[in-house]
């Protein structure tokens, strides 16, 4: 989508000490030395807490061969994780003033992500979404708060992109309002609906004027969270295998899982960061595909944590699947990880066809691994791990003909 108006100059960074009351205005996208904030960690960490919510009850489903609903619950619950989280972190980056007001409002968003990673178990095992709901609501009317601090501020037609998502944001959640009421059945349809009309809120209020979010700002927002993701990933998996161990003295069966799962995880952070992001951040139109498209990157990364889980389960014989349906909860949010992030950045930066077919093809190894028995994770960590040496001897190359 491209602006009708340009960005706005940049606004001097924002005290240390907060004062208790300034205008909301934009901070611009040029303003240098900008990084993420104590505030914004601290809202990430918390927003792990429901991350790690939703991948016990993947594991949980999958474990008791409800792949299919499982799957299905998590999908909707880490959307509404994801979306709460997005429309947060660019709102930061274009108008985070770090008042008292400011602070305090988002304290009130992260009590709303308490609540709501307080209802996922419900949502997951009784199809109680009032928790979930209710979470979402706190957080939301806090956003829209915000963004009403900034139409007072704002003029014109940023005054009017404010407006729009203040509304924008509570006629969404009005229409979540529909889980409450409606049969099961009908919950993915509603589900679906108002994914897209969350999409679209963006899209529509940024029509006539772009906010002025910071691309370095964003892609290191993105970055960290990854990371959380990741770090809360490898603390799952770790606390599977030593339960495992501890309890059924299974040593020689988790050691193949544990050592897959870490260079999986480790390959993981290796290829999402091999590249410049905020590089490929120019406006709109790039960004929001990309912003996006993390829903499933973001996803597929905790997905693996949950996966790691499920395979150690059913070594020790806690889990009522198959080898193969347990190596693919872990090959399968794998290979989509790989692909995901393949086309969303890596591809950008890769020269020549050797380069660009690295992770594709990569990601097909990931997925035939699936085959491999109980070596499954093992195979597919070591294809993880050949990926990133292949990756490194192919920019090195192409470093030194350059």
């Amino acid at each position: 989508m491209t602006s009708t108006s340009a960005s706005p100059p940049p606004r001097p960074r924002p005290a240390t000490t907060p004062k208790p009351l300034r205008p909301l205005v934009s901070r611009g996208r040029a303003e240098e030395h900008r990084a993420a904030t104590p505030l914004e960690l601290f809202f990430d960490l918390c927003f792990v807490v429901a991350v790690a919510q939703a991948g016990a009850e993947l594991v949980h489903a999958v474990a008791e061969g409800h792949a299919g609903e499982g799957v299905l619950n998590y999908a909707m619950v880490f959307f509404a994780m994801f979306w709460a989280w997005v429309n947060f972190s660019w709102f930061a980056s274009a108008y985070d003033n770090d008042d008292v007001l400011y602070r305090v409002v988002t304290l009130i968003q992260i009590a709303g992500v308490l609540v709501f990673a307080a209802g996922v178990s419900r949502a997951f095992e009784e199809h109680d979404f009032l928790l979930v709901w209710l979470g979402y609501l706190i957080m939301r009317i806090a956003l829209s708060s915000q963004w009403l601090r900034v139409a007072r501020s704002a003029t014109g037609a940023e005054r009017g992109t404010a407006l729009r998502y203040a509304g924008g944001v509570l006629l969404c959640q009005i229409g979540w309002s529909g889980l409450l009421f409606l049969p099961e059945g009908a919950r993915p349809w509603l589900f679906l609906v108002m994914a897209v009309a969350e999409l679209c809120v963006p899209v529509i209020a940024e029509r006539a004027y772009t906010t002025a979010w910071h691309p370095h700002h964003i892609s290191e927002r993105y970055g960290l969270f990854t990371i959380i993701v990741l770090g809360e990933t490898i603390a799952a998996a770790t606390v599977a295998v030593k339960s495992g161990i501890e309890e059924n003295d299974a040593l020689d069966e988790l050691l193949p899982i544990a050592a897959g799962g870490l260079l999986i995880v480790f390959a993981a952070w290796w290829i999402y960061f091999v590249v410049p992001i905020h590089g490929r951040l120019a406006g709109n139109r790039q960004a929001f595909l990309w912003g996006y498209g993390h829903y499933v990157i973001l996803g597929s990364a905790a997905a693996i944590g949950a996966g790691i889980e499920v395979a150690v389960e059913q070594a020790v014989g806690k889990a009522h699947i198959s080898t193969l349906a347990a190596s693919a909860a872990v090959t399968v949010p794998t290979a989509l990880y790989l692909f995901t992030v393949w086309a969303l950045h890596s591809r950008y930066y890769k020269v020549g066809t050797a380069q660009q077919l690295v992770l594709p093809v990569a990601t097909l190894a990931v997925l035939a691994s699936t085959f491999a028995g109980r070596w499954a994770v093992l195979v597919a960590g070591l294809v993880t791990a050949v990926t990133v040496a292949t990756g490194v001897t192919l920019t090195a190359r192409t470093a030194r003909r350059g």
